[in-house]
């Protein structure tokens, strides 16, 4: 699912394998991210873990695929789901 349409926001949530585009600012370059993994917090909030491979670069987005504006939550978030794939041998995260 490309978000690069009108409303720029899936009218859903995210799944694994989803694209988001995402415009940088600056350079305004648009950058596709493909959703990697879902990880929930004990709070059962659901994040998505996107990747741009050109980049060589991974986001956090809410379920919604709207970008975590705390680094903190973002990192843990991150952290998780490193742990999550190693534990299951590098195949992606458990949802």
């Amino acid at each position: 699912m490309s978000t690069d349409g009108e409303s720029g926001q899936p009218q859903r949530d995210l799944e694994l394998r989803d694209v988001l585009v995402i415009k940088t600012t600056g350079d305004d370059k648009q950058l596709e991210f493909e959703v990697v993994g879902l990880v929930e917090d004990e709070e059962h909030k659901s994040f998505a873990v996107l990747y741009c491979e050109p980049e060589d670069e991974f986001v956090v987005t809410d379920a919604q695929g709207n970008l975590l504006q705390d680094e903190d939550l973002a990192q843990e978030i991150l952290d998780d789901f490193f742990v999550l794939a190693e534990e299951s041998g590098g195949q992606g995260a458990a949802e």
